[in-house]
C-alpha cells in the first residue's frame, strides 16, 4: 500500500528562501492585517495540514478507488470514510482557510492555501476535489454575486456546511460553450427557471453536505447566440428560505454517474435541470466573464493535480528503488547482500530524477503564481497589481498543461521503477497513473490551453505579457553575471529569453497569412515556454540554495541536492527545447492536406 509524507522541507524552502513570501505579503493590506501572516503561522498551518493529509485522507485513497461512488434514485453515496473525513476537515476550519473573514474565512494568503491544497491532492486526489470545487464556487460568487447572495451563501460554503460545483459541459458541447442549450426563463421575481442537462460535473451530487450550490451556465430566452449570450446562475440543490434555512428540493437531479478510468471516488455526475429555480450571478449575458474566475482557479488546481500525483508516485518509487535488490552493481552498494538496490543503476536514477525535477519545478511554479495572485488582488500599487496579473494570466495555461503532462509522465515513470509490481493494483502505482490521466483532459484540454496561451495571452496582446516574463529572465542574468556557480544557467536563460521572442515572431508572421500556423505550433510552443519558466525557477532555487550553503545551513545536504536536481534539469530535460524550436518552426505545412480523404472523411475542406 502506498504512503505519502508532505515534502515540508521543500515547501518551506520555496516560501522562505526562494520567494521570500513573508516579506512580499508584508506589503499587502490583507484581510485581517498582514502582520498576522508570519512564517511561524505558515509553518504551523503546513504542519497541521500534513498530519491531516497523511493520517486522515491518504488511508482512504485506495479503498475509495476500489469502492467508488454509487447512485440510486438520484442519491449518491461516496466511499466509506469520505464524508466523515470532510466533516472533520470542515470542523477544523480548512474549508475557510484563505476565505474572507467578512464571511467567516481565516484570511490566510492564497499562497499558503495552495500549499495546503497540494498536500490534500497528493494524499487523495478524488477526495480533494470536493472542497476544491466548493472553493471555486466561493471565488466566483465573491467576485460577481450580489451582496444578498454573498451574505447567504459564502458563510455556508466557507464553513463546509454547503458545497459547490461548476456546471458548464453539455452532451453536445465541451470547449465550445457557445453551443450550449441549457435555457433560463425569467420568472419576473428575480429568479429564473433553468432547464437542460449538464455532464461531467465533478462532485455534482454526494452525501457530504446539507446543500450543493451549482453554478450553471445557461442562455436567457432571447439572448444572443454564441458565448455573448451566456449567463451564470446559482442553482441550489435545496432552495433557501428568507431566514437562511433550507426549503424544498429544487428539481435538479443526478441522472447517473460516469464510469471512469480514474478518480473513481469523486462523483462525476450527469445532472438534469428540469425548471430548477436559480438566481442570476453578475450581469445578463456576461456569464463567461464570471465563470472564468472559477475556471482559472480550477486550471491552476488541475495543474496541481499533476504535481500532487507526481509527488506521491515519486515518494513510493524512491522507497521501492532503495529497497528492491536486483543483480550486482559495480561498485557494490551492499556488498553483504546477494544483489544491490536498483537505485544504483543510472536508468533508474534517470527516471527518479525526471519525476523529482518536474515535481520541484511544478511546486515552484504553483507557489510563485499563488503569491502573484495575492499581489494581484491586494497590493496597494496598481502597477504591481497589473504586473502580477499579467504573469498569472500568461502562465495559468502553462501551469495547467505543462504540469499535468509532466505529472502523468511522472506517474508512468514511477510505475516503471516498480517493474511488474507497478502493474499490480496492491502497490498503488497503477491508480496514480489512472488518476493523473484526467488532468490533461478536463478544465480545457491541454491543446486548448496551448491555444489560449499563444492566441490570447501572447499574440493577443502583441507579446506584452511574454515580454514581462522575458524581462525577468534578462534581469536575473544581469544581476548574477558574476556568479561562477550560476554561469551555466545564466547562459541558457539569456539565450532562452531571446529565442522565445524569436519563435513568437516567426509564429506571429506566419499566422497573419494563415491562422492554422498558430494552431499548429501552439502545443509545442506551450511546452517550450513551460521549460523556459522552469529553467528560470530552477535558477532562482539554485541561487537560494547557494546562499543557504554559504550560511552553513546545509547540514543534511538538502541544498546540495537541490543544486544537483537543477543540474539534471538543465542537462537532461531542458534540451527538449531544441527539438521543440525545430517543430515550432516547421509550422503547419507538414499537416496540410488538400482534402480530408486521407483520413477517410468524405467532406472536403472549404476555404472561406
Amino acid at each position: 500500500m502506498p504512503t505519502y509524507k508532505a515534502p515540508l522541507r521543500d515547501m518551506r524552502f520555496l516560501l522562505k528562501d526562494v520567494l521570500k513570501a513573508e516579506q512580499a505579503l508584508a506589503e499587502l493590506p490583507y484581510y485581517v492585517g498582514h502582520e498576522t501572516h508570519t512564517a511561524d503561522l505558515a509553518d504551523q498551518i503546513l504542519d497541521e495540514a500534513a498530519r491531516f493529509a497523511s493520517n486522515v485522507i491518504q488511508p482512504l485513497n485506495m479503498s475509495g478507488d476500489a469502492e467508488g461512488c454509487t447512485v440510486q434514485d438520484g442519491v449518491v453515496t461516496t466511499p466509506k470514510g469520505f464524508k466523515e473525513a470532510f466533516k472533520q476537515f470542515a470542523a477544523a476550519g480548512w474549508t475557510a482557510l484563505d476565505g474572507d473573514p467578512e464571511y467567516g474565512g481565516q484570511g490566510v494568503p492564497h499562497v499558503v492555501g495552495n500549499a495546503v491544497s497540494e498536500m490534500m491532492i497528493a494524499a487523495n486526489v478524488a477526495w480533494s476535489m470536493y472542497p476544491g470545487l466548493s472553493h471555486g464556487a466561493y471565488t466566483a460568487l465573491k467576485a460577481y454575486g450580489s451582496d444578498e447572495t454573498k451574505n447567504v451563501y459564502l458563510p455556508k460554503l466557507l464553513a463546509g456546511e454547503w458545497t459547490g460545483t461548476m456546471c458548464l459541459t453539455e452532451p453536445h458541447c465541451g470547449t465550445d460553450l457557445g453551443l450550449l442549450r441549457t435555457k433560463a426563463v425569467d420568472n419576473g421575481d428575480g429568479t429564473f427557471n433553468i432547464s437542460g442537462t449538464k455532464i461531467f460535473i465533478s462532485a455534482g451530487e454526494h452525501d457530504f453536505a446539507d446543500n450543493i450550490v451549482h453554478l450553471v451556465l445557461a442562455r436567457i430566452e432571447g439572448a444572443p447566440q454564441g458565448t455573448k449570450g451566456i449567463s451564470l446562475f446559482l442553482v441550489p440543490k435545496y432552495l433557501v428560505n428568507d431566514d437562511g434555512s433550507l426549503g424544498e428540493r429544487n428539481p435538479v437531479v443526478c441522472a447517473s454517474l460516469e464510469h471512469k478510468m480514474g478518480i473513481k471516488a469523486n462523483a462525476t455526475a450527469v445532472l438534469n435541470f428540469d425548471g430548477a429555480r436559480g438566481i442570476l450571478v453578475g450581469q445578463p449575458n456576461k456569464g463567461m466573464q464570471a465563470m472564468f474566475v472559477m475556471m482559472n482557479g480550477a486550471r491552476l488546481g488541475t495543474g496541481m493535480q499533476g504535481l500532487g500525483l507526481g509527488e506521491a508516485a515519486y515518494q513510493n518509487a524512491l522507497a521501492y528503488a532503495k529497497d528492491r535488490i536486483q543483480m550486482r552493481h559495480e561498485p557494490r552498494i551492499t556488498p553483504a547482500e546477494p544483489a544491490d538496490p536498483i537505485i544504483g543503476y543510472p536508468d533508474v536514477r534517470r527516471m527518479l530524477l525526471t519525476v523529482k525535477a518536474y515535481n520541484e519545478g511544478a511546486r515552484a511554479l504553483t507557489y510563485w503564481l499563488s503569491l502573484n495572485i495575492d499581489i494581484e488582488h491586494h497590493h496597494p500599487d496598481a502597477a504591481k497589481r497589473e504586473d502580477a496579473a499579467d504573469i498569472v494570466a500568461l502562465l495559468t495555461p502553462v501551469a495547467k498543461a505543462f504540469m499535468t503532462d509532466n505529472g502523468f509522465q511522472g506517474t508512468v515513470l514511477a510505475q516503471q521503477v516498480f517493474g511488474g509490481h507497478g502493474y499490480i493494483k496492491e502497490w498503488g502505482m497503477e491508480q496514480f497513473v489512472r488518476d493523473a490521466r484526467i488532468g490533461q483532459i478536463y478544465e480545457g484540454t491541454n491543446g486548448i490551453q496551448a491555444l489560449d496561451l499563444l492566441g490570447r495571452k501572447v499574440l493577443g496582446d502583441g507579446g506584452k505579457k511574454l515580454q514581462k516574463l522575458a524581462g525577468m529572465l534578462t534581469a536575473f542574468v544581469e544581476e548574477n553575471e558574476g556568479s561562477e556557480e550560476l554561469a551555466p544557467m545564466l547562459d541558457v536563460l539569456g539565450k532562452a529569453a531571446q529565442q522565445a521572442g524569436t519563435l513568437t515572431m516567426v509564429i506571429g508572421q506566419k499566422a497573419m497569412q494563415n491562422s492554422d500556423e498558430a494552431n499548429a505550433a501552439a502545443v509545442d510552443y506551450l511546452r517550450y515556454i513551460g521549460h523556459v519558466t522552469y529553467a528560470y525557477l530552477f535558477a532562482l532555487m539554485s541561487k537560494a540554495a547557494l546562499e543557504q550553503i554559504a550560511l552553513g545551513n546545509d547540514k543534511d545536504g538538502f541544498h546540495k541536492a537541490k543544486l544537483q536536481t537543477a543540474k539534471f534539469y538543465y542537462a537532461k530535460l531542458f534540451p527538449e527545447t531544441k527539438a521543440l524550436a525545430a517543430t515550432i518552426k516547421a509550422g503547419n505545412e507538414p499537416m496540410e492536406v488538400d482534402d480530408l480523404a486521407m483520413f477517410g472523411f468524405e467532406k472536403a475542406l472549404v476555404t472561406a
